[in-house]
C-alpha cells in the first residue's frame, strides 16, 4: 500500500511538472509575440513623431523690445 502511494505521488507530480513546464513554455512563447508587438508600436509611433517633427516650423516670437533698448557693441 505505501509502494502504490509513493509511486502515485511520484506519478502526480512528474505530471504537474509536466504540465506546468509546458504552460511556462506557452507563456514564454506568447510574451515574446508581445514584446515584438509592442517594440513595433513604438518603432512606428516614433518614426511618425519624428516625422511630424520635422514638418513643423518653428513660430517667431514677438518681442516688444524696440530698437532704442537694445544697446550698442564697444569695439
Amino acid at each position: 500500500m505505501g509502494l502504490t502511494n509513493f509511486i502515485l505521488t511520484v506519478a502526480g507530480v512528474g505530471a504537474v511538472v509536466m504540465l506546468l513546464k509546458s504552460d511556462v513554455k506557452q507563456s514564454v512563447t506568447v510574451l515574446r509575440r508581445n514584446v515584438k508587438h509592442i517594440r513595433h508600436w513604438l518603432e512606428e509611433e516614433t518614426s511618425a513623431a519624428s516625422k511630424a517633427a520635422q514638418s513643423i516650423k518653428p513660430k517667431e516670437i514677438e518681442t516688444k523690445v524696440t530698437v532704442k533698448d537694445i544697446p550698442k557693441e564697444k569695439n
